[in-house]
């Protein structure tokens, strides 16, 4: 089924070339369903990229989503062009008196910045608390993870020695969990990160269960009972060249070469792409086990 955009976006055209199935809004009027309602507070600097990467992964499961992005009101972008955001985006107090179905907060590139120095931190408090009454399941990714963990659990994070940056391999760790069903017992998935939340601190919390994690990369999945938040430390939603992107920008700073990434190491090859399909799983399990069929038909239903 397809997900609901609006006309013009531009990861538009990137994913009709790539069959993945879009529907304008204009389609939408003529439509007898209702679809699940899914916000992504995007927080990443290339914003349009993000939207692409996201929506190449929603839009591959039989469930017709309607997306609505939002961004923080009190943080300037600088790498997204402001028409763009005025354009197809809104604030947190433009759908506070909403409900939704689904919330998915991206990472950010500021995980070496203590919680409290993050300008927008007011503002992301108010989303996650709100997130917990008015959106049915909400999917945290890497630096969301750990602020939401940290805000809601109390979950500190702790500087690595270097930066993990590569694709890793990852093990099962709870079988037989619908978030992870069809997964190979090992698979893989990106991760670009200088920090990590450690398993001790996790399994202190009864409310929590670590259901995946890797012998370099760490804990890596974690969901509540009855998965109304997930947090994942990992970026499964990359696409094949992003890693590289990353390796490029940094390059001045003597950024080693992503694990487990190229051929052989050498950064000339062609990066082999080994977790398309665990990120296709992750996000299509998501959808309909933990939003599609257990939310309410009623969004005023969500308490």
């Amino acid at each position: 089924m397809p997900i609901k955009v609006p006309d013009g976006l531009p990861a538009q055209e990137t994913l009709t070339n790539e069959n993945i199935f879009l529907m304008t809004d204009q389609r939408a009027m003529h439509q007898d369903i209702r679809p699940l309602r899914i916000a992504i507070l995007n927080l990443m600097p290339t914003k349009i990229n993000t939207e692409t990467q996201l929506l190449r992964l929603i839009g591959n499961t039989p469930i017709q989503v309607e997306i609505e992005f939002l961004h923080p009101k009190t943080h300037i972008s600088k790498n997204t062009p402001e028409e763009h955001l005025i354009k197809y985006y809104r604030t947190f107090d433009e759908v506070k008196d909403q409900k939704f179905d689904g919330l998915i907060i991206t990472g950010a590139p500021i995980e070496q910045m203590d919680f409290e120095e993050v300008n927008y931190w007011d503002e992301l408090k108010k989303i996650m608390e709100w997130s917990t009454h008015n959106v049915h399941s909400t999917f945290h990714i890497c630096w969301g993870a750990q602020a939401g963990l940290y805000y809601h659990y109390g979950i500190k994070k702790y500087p690595l020695s270097e930066k993990l940056f590569g694709v890793f391999e990852h093990r099962i760790r709870k079988p037989n969990t619908m978030l992870l069903r069809g997964f190979d017992d090992c698979f893989y998935a990106p991760h670009s990160r200088h920090t990590e939340v450690r398993s001790e601190d996790i399994e202190k919390k009864n409310e929590l269960t670590i259901l995946s994690d890797s012998s370099l990369a760490g804990v890596y999945i974690i969901k509540t009972n009855g998965g109304r938040q997930i947090f994942v430390t990992g970026h499964s939603e990359y696409d094949p060249y992003t890693l590289n992107y990353e390796y490029i920008r940094d390059a001045a700073n003597d950024t080693k070469v992503p694990q487990n990434y190229f051929p052989d190491d050498d950064p000339n090859k062609r990066p082999i792409v080994k977790w398309r399909g665990h990120a296709n799983l992750l996000y299509s399990n998501w959808l309909n086990y933990y939003v599609y069929q257990k939310t309410p038909f009623d969004l005023n239903q969500i308490k």
